[in-house]
């Protein structure tokens, strides 16, 4: 192995970690291997608006979840380039949160779960346009993989962080408990 070859982060424990890029219409998803090395893209999930619960989309990201023995689910939070949260960063919130329910009750099924955690994510989705351009990619053919691109830096960018600071990456979002919705 070179000097320069990523190494994994001591005391993390091992599985695979899934990046996930929240948008109005579309959720791009990645994933990495078990040891966090290397982010790839896994598919596009068309977003569900005005759902409650364990929709389409976060069952889907919740089978990817448990079929990869993920140990986070990183959800990219869009703030403004100042830091300032707005409606999309509540979206996101709002999505994380009932992710991370779904996750809790698959976890009643299968043991144990992955944690939810959101991440900074400003910027990404101009870079992925960036780099599939820079690869030769027309703006109408990218839209389908768009999301999936962002996604892939959203986790990479949350891969980098764990391997530098040897911990998880952003702001663990935790389960509601009935008290919390009733407040």
């Amino acid at each position: 192995m070179s000097e320069d070859a990523p190494t994994v982060p001591a005391g993390l424990p091992r599985g695979a970690r899934l990046g996930v890029d929240v948008g109005m219409a579309r959720i791009g998803l990645a994933a990495s291997d078990p040891d966090g090395l290397v982010a790839t893209p896994v598919e596009t999930v068309p977003r569900v608006r005005d759902g409650q619960g364990a929709t389409a989309d976060v069952r889907r990201i919740v089978d990817e979840a448990v079929e990869r023995f993920a140990a986070v689910v990183y959800v990219g939070l869009p703030r403004h380039l100042s830091g300032k949260e707005g409606a999309a960063t509540a979206d996101a919130r709002a999505f994380a949160d009932r992710l991370v329910t779904a996750l809790a009750a698959a976890r009643e099924t299968t043991g144990e779960g992955p944690q939810v955690r959101l991440v900074d994510e400003r910027m990404t989705t101009v870079s992925a346009h960036q780099q599939l351009r820079s690869a030769g990619r027309k703006t109408k053919k990218h839209r389908s993989v768009i999301d999936q691109a962002a996604a892939v830096i959203i986790l990479q960018s949350a891969l980098d962080a764990e391997r530098a600071k040897g911990e998880r990456a952003g702001e663990l979002v935790e389960p509601r408990t009935v008290h919390d919705t009733h407040d």
